[in-house]
């Protein structure tokens, strides 16, 4: 069939991986430093990857392509594979947490899975099901001394930066809330307005997913005292 399909111009791609990351289907990876489109019949010819380009690299061309199958690219994202980046470290994994310290010198991580990243993380991932979500300004880990003992324990821990980040979180939420049986939010933000963002997008998440899931938002000073 005849459709819009994305065209990626090699000799100006850079390699930086973003368009990889913005494509939420998975159609395009990284092949020897250079994007390559992987899959067309996973493209869906709407361009998300298009503004991710900072070298305007990608463009729309009409041309005989396969349709898009969303079937497949939904079981694709159900197997949680790597990012199409391919990069080992954004395979979505559970963690063994250590809940005592080793000896008494040791603060033991309290971390429950990876990635943490709201970019990186896969809505599919099975540790979401059942669990208590914090989602937390990055900022707020450094501030707050017994981060992991207070809000990380018991919790799956997803990180964050709207003001640096581009984009808006609250798809990515949606889709974690509406796909997943949560049972608990828990925002932590810094005391700066810009951390608004995260807050913002959570209550947006939670309005689309059109479910009823007990939330609470705590707010952190800079010099690492709980505001409420």
């Amino acid at each position: 069939m005849i459709r819009k399909i994305i065209k990626i111009n090699e000799e100006k791609c850079t390699g930086c991986g973003l368009c990889a990351m913005a494509c939420h289907e998975g159609a395009i990876g990284m092949v020897e430093g250079k994007a390559k489109l992987l899959r067309e019949d996973y493209c869906d010819g709407l361009g998300d990857c298009l503004p991710a380009c900072p070298v305007n690299a990608i463009s729309f061309e009409e041309r005989e392509a396969p349709a898009y199958n969303e079937a497949a690219v939904l079981a694709s994202k159900k197997k949680s594979a790597p990012m199409p980046c391919s990069c080992p470290g954004s395979q979505a994994r559970a963690l063994q947490t250590r809940q005592e310290p080793v000896d008494s010198g040791s603060c033991p991580s309290l971390l429950r899975q990876w990635p943490v990243q709201l970019k990186l993380v896969s809505p599919y991932a099975p540790y979401f099901d059942g669990a208590d979500l914090l989602i937390a300004a990055d900022c707020t880990a450094y501030a707050y001394g017994n981060f992991h003992r207070d809000f990380i324990r018991n919790r799956i821990t997803l990180i964050g930066c709207p003001k640096l980040d581009a984009g808006d979180y609250s798809e990515k939420l949606t889709a974690i809330l509406a796909g997943n049986d949560v049972r608990s939010i828990t925002v932590v933000r810094m005391e700066v307005p810009c951390c608004g963002g995260i807050e913002n997008a959570a209550k947006q998440a939670l309005q689309a997913s059109g479910k009823h899931i007990p939330w609470q938002v705590v707010t952190i000073c800079a010099d690492g005292k709980i505001l409420g």
